[in-house]
């Protein structure tokens, strides 16, 4: 199940987003999504878990969750 994270601190990294999903379960791929130019964080990522129930999971417990100072938000990413 792919998961949409929003609202990122501009300081994360995706190691440290990984972290945070790994603790509701095992996560397949996290792409932190960065600008091209700049190479900074947008604010954004994508969280890919094989288990539904796990993502399921996860984004009840992250959405709408203080992670650095930044109300962060998790929802179902459109393919």
């Amino acid at each position: 199940m792919k998961l949409l994270v929003r609202n990122l601190s501009r300081q994360m990294t995706e190691h440290e987003i990984r972290v945070l999903f790994s603790e509701h379960g095992d996560v397949s791929v996290c792409n932190l999504v960065l600008d091209q130019e700049t190479g900074l964080s947008k604010g954004f990522a994508f969280v890919e878990m094989a288990d539904t129930e796990q993502a399921k999971a996860a984004m009840a417990a992250l959405d709408q969750s203080n992670v650095q100072k930044s109300k962060i938000r998790v929802k179902l990413a459109k393919n």
